[in-house]
């Protein structure tokens, strides 16, 4: 698989040139070791996707400040080696000897992982040491379409298939669809029932369905309580395992009133990839045309995340949805303004796409332009503070406001 280069490089590049640690999060199969593997020159590597190398430093996780000490003293005395740890959730119990390494000021560390569900607690519930203000968190997404080499594949490809960076560079579509079936596979195997998270994986694998189908909008706990057949507090914990798993991200509604307005509260869950909602909704290639609005919305949002955790992570997404009809697709929320985003799968957009934003502009303090998103091939001016523009080019204008100071 050919090498990519990421957005990220610039940012893990200078966090370690600042004598910073690094904690590397990220969805499986979105380019973490590949990257390191080029970009960082370690010193000492340790992959605990090795179970021999994992059950080793299970039983004894102190043996690795002593490794360090002996490598400083047997190999480079003058030196602060730099420590690549790989899937570092899988041995939680890892965390306090690295704590005690970074205090003592032995070494650098750089820390992946694909869940932070182990890295918060372990089997007997036990706060696991996040090392707080010792190490810059960092998340590695799917391939921003700002990443992708060479030409953008056709938006369908996107909408079908995702960004993962192997997925991306595949050319046969049989191939692709290998790609996503076997890591939805292997995430059900893996991550739920390896690591015991859920009792009932039945019940999770339907849920997983549900939740892909219903990617986008706004969580309906009753319902799927009612057909999933458990209990509410159940299909939350289930949400939640998505997000701790990096496969889904929660977008959380603006509620502050600024009318009479009935606001709605729900959270929307988005999947962190287009190619693999598909698949774990049961879908296939063929879909009816009236879906693929839907998937455009979806898309949008994903990218909008990638750009907020790449250029501005205080920043945030939302949405806003009036129970009596008016809705904002999604607001980026960053230095206490609004950017409002209406996103319409058209070709030809008009005025009345922008007749939420309006109402949402005339409320709140806004950024302005506002943007409706769509496929038209040239920006319009649909009034003086909105513009109608094609996806590729909001994306760029979305990176060049969060990259202002």
């Amino acid at each position: 698989m050919t090498f990519i280069n990421r957005i990220i490089q610039s940012k893990l590049s200078r966090t370690l040139s600042r004598g910073k640690s690094i904690l590397l999060l990220g969805p499986r199969q979105t380019g973490k070791t590949t990257l390191l593997d080029s970009q960082v020159e370690s010193d000492l590597t340790y992959s605990f996707i090795k179970p021999e190398l994992r059950r080793e430093f299970e039983t004894n996780p102190e043996k690795l400040v002593s490794e360090i000490k002996a490598f400083i003293q047997l190999e480079k005395p003058d030196h602060k080696p730099v420590v690549l740890i790989d899937e570092v959730q899988k041995v939680p119990g890892i965390m306090d000897p690295v704590q005690d390494a970074i205090d003592q000021g032995l070494a650098l560390f750089v820390l992946t992982g694909s869940s932070a569900r182990k890295l918060k607690h372990n089997k007997e519930h036990i706060e696991i040491n996040l090392l707080p203000g010792r190490v810059i968190e960092l998340r590695m997404d799917a391939l921003s379409i700002l990443e992708i080499p060479n030409h953008l594949p056709e938006l369908e490809d996107l909408l079908l298939n995702g960004s993962l960076p192997e997925v991306i560079q595949q050319t046969s579509q049989q191939d692709k669809e290998e790609l996503l079936t076997s890591y939805v596979n292997i995430y059900l195997e893996e991550e739920i029932r390896v690591e015991a998270v859920v009792r009932n994986l039945a019940s999770f694998s339907r849920f997983l369905t549900y939740a892909a189908v219903d990617a986008g909008s706004q969580a309906n706990i009753n319902k799927l309580s009612e057909e999933i057949g458990v209990a509410r507090h159940t299909i939350y914990e289930y949400y939640q395992i998505l997000l701790d798993c990096l496969v889904a991200d929660r977008i959380e509604p603006i509620t502050n009133v600024t009318t009479r307005r009935r606001l709605s509260k729900s959270p929307k869950y988005l999947f962190f990839d287009m190619g693999i909602r598909r698949i774990a909704a049961g879908e296939g290639l063929r879909l009816p045309e009236k879906y693929y609005g839907e998937l455009f919305e979806q898309f949008i949002g994903i990218e909008l995340l990638k750009l907020i955790r790449l250029y501005a992570p205080q920043a945030k997404l939302r949405y806003w949805h009036d129970h009596n009809g008016p809705e904002v697709d999604y607001v980026i929320e960053y230095n206490r303004q609004y950017l409002p985003i209406e996103v319409k799968y058209t070709t030809a957009p008009s005025k009345g796409d922008a007749r939420h934003l309006l109402k949402f502009m005339n409320e709140y303090d806004c950024v302005k332009p506002a943007y409706v998103v769509c496929r038209t091939a040239r920006p319009m001016a649909l009034y003086d503070d909105v513009l109608a523009v094609g996806w590729g080019k909001l994306i760029e204008l979305i990176r060049d406001f969060l990259s202002e100071p």
